[in-house]
């Protein structure tokens, strides 16, 4: 049984084919999947957000599908995560907090088969048509910086004051032609989510 009360739901891939002059050469991929939800408590002080939590592991899961879908890869083959959400004006920062925080991750992590790296996340309020950048860490080693990135979506609607838009972001690579140093893909263990 569903439990999000969905109105909308987004997916974009955003593809980089050339970067200064170069061919990016496969493009660099970056998906994102939007969920334009209902929020329970707008408009009430609620002390239990239980029922936002659950949605998030609802959420974390068939986002993070989508998402991996959009780009056409295995589970397996996804390099970067991340999750933002925002809150319409009847509601509050900790609405998604609930959602984004408790237990959307291991779903989201099963999406993307591993997922040892705390997945990188923002939460802001807004109206419709408020942008929102979806931060994007590698998903198995935190240092890899060539995977430092963000993902912009906005819904032109969403979202209205009484409800929550939600964006995973799913990438399979980094940003196109990386050359700040650090640890590479290529090198990371995956073992502590920061190597």
């Amino acid at each position: 049984m569903a439990l999000a009360k969905i109105r909308r739901l987004v997916t974009v891939v955003d593809e980089t084919h050339k970067e200064m002059g170069r061919e990016i050469a496969p493009p660099t991929r970056r998906a994102a999947a939007v969920a334009v939800i209902e929020n329970p408590f707008a408009g009430a002080y609620q002390e239990d957000l239980e029922a936002l939590m659950a949605v998030g592991e609802e959420l974390g899961g068939l986002l993070g599908q989508r998402a991996v879908a959009a780009l056409g890869i295995q589970p397996h083959q996804a390099e970067s995560y991340g999750k933002a959400a925002i809150v319409g004006e009847n509601g509050e920062l900790e609405h998604a907090a609930a959602i984004l925080h408790p237990r959307l991750g291991k779903p989201l992590r099963n999406a993307v088969e591993k997922g040892a790296a705390l997945v990188p996340s923002a939460k802001k309020m807004g109206g419709p048509g408020t942008p929102l950048d979806v931060p994007l860490g590698h998903k198995d080693a935190a240092y890899v910086r060539s995977h430092f990135d963000a993902l912009e979506v906005r819904v032109a609607d969403a979202p209205r004051a009484d409800e929550i838009l939600v964006a995973v972001a799913v990438t399979d690579s980094g940003r196109p032609l990386p050359r700040v140093g650090g640890l590479t893909k290529d090198e990371a263990k995956g073992d502590d989510g920061l190597r």
